[in-house]
């Protein structure tokens, strides 16, 4: 009984609920980059318009779920998701961008590159948003500034 205790606190950390969320976005991530190709925006302009797609998707679902905000999404608030964000996806691109210049397969089934990029950006995604983005302020207000 405890031990099982103990594993639904660790899943019910926000982590794993972010992780969960980065999941999904994963798909959104390599939907958009597929239409981003199909579109003739290339690997690293498709990789740019794709990120964005996930980091959008990724925003709306954290705050609703992960980080249970109470305030109204803002475009100002999004704005600061990327912004805090911004290392894990530079991180994020840079991995993408080493794979599929690199090595012939990934360029072709870059999917693989998306994934490898998108595990690498994870926690340093996590600790902005959690402390950056959504984190709830001293008056008890949801921060969306």
């Amino acid at each position: 009984m405890a031990e099982e205790t103990r594993s639904a606190r660790l899943l019910a950390h926000p982590f794993w609920r972010f992780a969960v969320v980065g999941a999904a976005g994963f798909f959104v991530d390599i939907a958009a980059l597929r239409l981003g190709l199909l579109a003739g925006l290339g690997l690293y302009f498709g990789r740019i318009f794709s990120y964005l797609c996930a980091a959008t998707f990724t925003w709306w679902f954290n705050r609703r779920h992960t980080f249970a905000m109470r305030t109204s999404p803002s475009l100002r608030e999004w704005a600061k998701f990327l912004l805090a964000n911004s290392a894990g996806g530079l991180i994020n691109y840079a991995v993408y961008s080493a794979l599929v210049t690199f090595i012939a397969f990934v360029a072709t089934y870059p999917e693989i590159a998306v994934a490898a990029g998108s595990v690498a950006g994870l926690a340093v995604n996590y600790l902005a948003s959690a402390r950056f983005v959504f984190r709830e302020r001293d008056d008890g207000d949801s921060a969306s500034r």
